[in-house]
């Protein structure tokens, strides 16, 4: 891939001494879907806001294939489609004014044909000429990201686009995403939502504290530091482990009555065949085996509590 967005030493400090970025860098591949994780106040909505144009930055600079954001900044706001978090939108107006409005904004000639792809793509064509304050949270969260792809941007920036969205629209919004980045569209997306960055995202970028602490594709991540749990449901409880098997990392349930051995996925030789015979020899019968693999939600929340 080649780099579209290039991000060096993002810093941004607010009135009152508060560093909501600490020298980001990072770089956005052409035509990728990245997820930016991070947990509350973590600085991805203001890294978002600096890229596109809403917040100055305090230091650091951020361009779009060579051209700097706040020299070019005509230039590069208008390759830049934004989807903020606040359902903040004109509710007399019609949904197809609105849109249309939108497009007129960064000085495009009318192009019907696209207002009608975009809604229908987002389900509002049905809805075109009702006024925007008759439509449910799901609606206006669609309509959000119908304005900003009005004016036919190459890459897109979704701020928490599923909050408030039920499960059937996220899904549906999903599918519109994969759609877009099939017809080149570089999609940036922030989301407290995990299944959705697991679902949609090539790579994912960890943000805390203002700080990048990885940036990785999402199956070389998940590999690296995946961990795989197998779950022992045994015959008879156990009071303790026992001593032999005591090198391993083994837990045993409060019950006694369940052991489970976890293992890094990258481990070229898991143990657990040594394992299974020792426990045999110490006369440990097993009723039951379960598998199960560390999700990115389980990495994501062990990447932040050792950067806490």
């Amino acid at each position: 891939m080649t780099s579209l967005i290039s991000i060096d030493n993002l810093a941004k400090t607010y009135d009152g001494g508060f560093q909501a970025l600490k020298g980001v860098s990072m770089t956005i591949e052409k035509g990728e879907i990245i997820a930016l994780l991070g947990p509350n106040g973590a600085g991805k909505t203001t890294m978002i806001s600096i890229i596109c144009g809403i917040s100055q930055a305090t230091s650091g600079t951020v361009t779009v294939e060579g051209d700097d954001i706040v020299r070019d900044y005509r230039k590069t706001r208008a390759r830049i489609g934004l989807v903020p978090q606040e359902l903040t939108t004109d509710q007399f107006e019609t949904v197809h004014a609105t849109v249309t409005y939108s497009r007129g904004l960064f000085g495009k000639r009318p192009k019907p044909e696209h207002i009608e792809w975009v809604l229908k793509e987002l389900s509002l064509w049905e809805k075109r000429n009702e006024k925007v304050g008759t439509l449910s949270g799901g609606m206006k969260r669609r309509l959000l990201i119908a304005k900003a792809l009005a004016h036919e941007p190459d890459i897109l920036f979704l701020d928490e686009p599923s909050a408030g969205v039920d499960v059937s629209l996220r899904k549906d919004m999903w599918n519109t995403v994969r759609k877009l980045r099939e017809s080149g569209v570089t999609i940036i997306l922030t989301t407290h939502y995990i299944e959705e960055a697991e679902e949609m995202a090539d790579r994912i970028a960890v943000i805390n504290k203002g700080e990048i602490i990885i940036v990785e594709e999402k199956a070389e991540l998940m590999r690296k530091l995946g961990k795989k749990e197998i779950t022992l449901t045994l015959g008879e409880p156990l009071d303790a482990i026992p001593q032999s098997v005591s090198d391993y990392n083994l837990a045993l349930s409060d019950d006694g009555k369940r052991l489970t051995y976890s293992f890094m996925t990258t481990s070229e030789r898991t143990g657990l065949t040594r394992l299974l015979t020792t426990l045999a020899d110490e006369g440990i019968r097993f009723s039951d085996v379960d598998t199960r693999q560390s999700s990115l939600e389980d990495i994501f929340v062990s990447l932040v509590e050792e950067n806490a």
